[in-house]
């Protein structure tokens, strides 16, 4: 991890701001140190490491740390439906559900919206997804989607990768209003979906368990929306109906305690991502938003 850590633009405050990182030592030793290599890939990455700690935030006696965290990452109380004290664990506040007015849907026709709150990188055309990383490191976008018919139909559509931390809201939404498919489960390991971690290994995006889901749009076609877990994610709960259209902004499913990430992807000439994400990702610096906030609006 570099000196200044790891910054990211704010549009709310037009500042170029340092995130607080969640387990930032444990970071700094999986990534950076060799006997961290070495746990990394013999327990970190395993489905069953993320479902024993995931379990053990659904435990009662998790409850007790829901309070310190609000206090240290300076989480707006004011946004939950539930008070600090009421929930039952850590993982109940985890994604926990907030106030209708706090996420207020842009709405704008031609608009589409951020699928959750977190830190996104936007690319006009997906397999320039590559070049935002490190260099050389090729971006697979048949293995990512598993279907290369899929792949081809997207690469030179948009798409937005939007990273949640565990100081985020973890419920993810529709960015569009249509018709949802199945979500389409791709099974993989758990790995961390951090930026750092990425720069290393962008193949990550591939290794991981994600799902897919496809959603027919009248106005920009078909969409792909993906979620992708990662360490520490103890499940991805979908709440959504398939084959029931959806709102835009509607809700479509939660993230169980850890980071994780979500990718959502157009096909060409259907969207034009907003400029302040463009250009903070040609820096190669995310963009904090929250869910229901616009990212872009009908080609």
């Amino acid at each position: 991890m570099s000196p200044k850590g790891i910054q990211f633009y704010n549009r709310y405050t037009r500042e170029v701001e340092t995130e607080v990182v969640y387990g930032e030592k444990w970071l700094r030793w999986i990534l950076f140190n060799p006997f961290g290599q070495i746990a990394l890939h013999a327990v970190a990455k395993r489905a069953w490491f993320s479902r024993w700690y995931g379990w053990r935030m659904s435990c009662a006696g998790s409850a007790s740390r829901v309070k310190p965290f609000i206090e240290r990452y300076n989480i707006a109380e004011s946004e939950y439906v539930k008070a600090a004290d009421e929930f039952t664990s850590f993982n109940d506040f985890f994604y926990r559900k907030l106030k209708p007015e706090a996420r207020p849907v842009d709405a704008a026709e031609g608009s589409v919206v951020f699928p959750a709150d977190g830190r996104h990188l936007g690319f006009a055309k997906a397999s320039a997804v590559e070049g935002v990383f490190v260099k050389g490191q090729r971006f697979d976008l048949g293995k990512l989607l598993g279907d290369k018919k899929l792949a081809d139909q997207f690469a030179d559509g948009a798409a937005v990768f939007s990273r949640l931390c565990p100081v985020d809201y973890h419920r993810f939404h529709f960015p569009v209003a249509g018709v949802p498919g199945e979500a389409r489960l791709i099974n993989g390991l758990l790995q961390s979906v951090n930026p750092l971690a990425l720069r290393d290994r962008l193949s990550i995006l591939w290794e991981n368990k994600r799902f897919i889901t496809e959603i027919e749009s009248e106005k920009f076609g078909k969409v792909l929306v993906l979620e992708i877990g990662a360490t520490n994610v103890g499940s991805v709960n979908h709440t959504f109906v398939p084959t029931r259209p959806v709102a835009k902004g509607e809700e479509k499913g939660c993230f169980a305690f850890g980071g994780s990430a979500t990718l959502t992807m157009f096909e060409p000439g259907r969207v034009r991502l907003d400029e302040d994400l463009l250009e903070q990702s040609a820096q190669q610096r995310e963009l904090y938003a929250k869910v229901g906030d616009r990212m872009g609006r009908v080609e």
